[in-house]
């Protein structure tokens, strides 16, 4: 018999992790890394857009890692990561400057054409995730054919603007915010009322948590309103691993 061990914050799971760099239309390189499972084809794929580097956001902030880290072996997604321009982290620093998210759309294009193209692995169902910052990168510029949908993170809606959130409602692209009860910027019900115009937006209201997601509670309740959407066979997520016999 095979125990099973409680997934905690510092849990790694099992996967296939590869650096990579991303080369972006105005000749830039950006650091990455794509982890997809170990052993069978994704099933999904995120996209993810990092906070504000301004304000310490990298491709490592916690709730992007732990989904690298535990989203692949639990749910079969495969999690591409990466640092936009100007951004250091422990992973490296990509070129470039910080530009308040205008020239930033050159690397979320970088980084969906990556996953749109890529053969080996093949990353399907691809998914923008956003966190702060990188929801305004996403709703700005993540419209792309390629994207079959969007997950949003503490959006402030700092950058984006209502024509950004009409050109989603146009696409009929499913679009979910979640907003901490206790966001620093924008709260469950503003969030509505600002997403009441997409029509099919569905704003989910997290009681207690904050614009960080600190605490595993906060972290195990993103990733399972992620893996419900994305991959939802693997819902719920499970809060202990065992690894398969071989």
């Amino acid at each position: 018999m095979v125990s099973a061990d409680t997934i905690r914050a510092a849990s790694v799971l099992p996967a296939r992790r590869t650096r990579l760099e991303l080369h972006t239309a105005d000749g830039l390189r950006l650091v990455g890394e794509l982890a997809v499972p170990e052993d069978r084809p994704p099933v999904a794929t995120l996209v993810t857009l990092h906070p504000l580097p301004t304000h310490g956001g990298f491709m490592d902030s916690h709730v992007i890692r732990k989904a690298s880290y535990r989203l692949p072996a639990l749910a079969g997604i495969a999690v591409l990561r990466f640092n936009t321009r100007g951004t250091s982290s422990p992973h490296g620093t990509s070129e470039g400057a910080f530009d308040e998210g205008d020239d930033e759309r050159f690397d979320v294009a970088a980084a969906i054409e990556y996953a749109e193209f890529s053969t080996e692995p093949v990353l399907p169902h691809r998914w923008l995730l956003g966190w702060s910052f990188g929801t305004d990168l996403a709703l700005m510029h993540g419209l792309d054919p390629s994207v079959e949908g969007l997950i949003l993170l503490s959006p402030p809606l700092k950058y984006s603007t209502d024509a950004h959130l009409d050109a989603w409602a146009a696409s009929g692209k499913p679009v979910l915010a979640l907003v901490p009860e206790l966001d620093d910027y924008l709260r469950p019900d503003e969030a509505r009322r600002r997403f009441a115009r997409i029509p099919q937006a569905e704003v989910v209201g997290v009681d207690g948590a904050k614009h960080l997601w600190v605490g595993e509670p906060s972290v195990r309740r993103v990733l399972d309103e992620i893996v419900r959407r994305v991959a939802p066979d693997a819902y719920p997520l499970p809060t202990a691993w065992s690894a398969p016999q071989r």
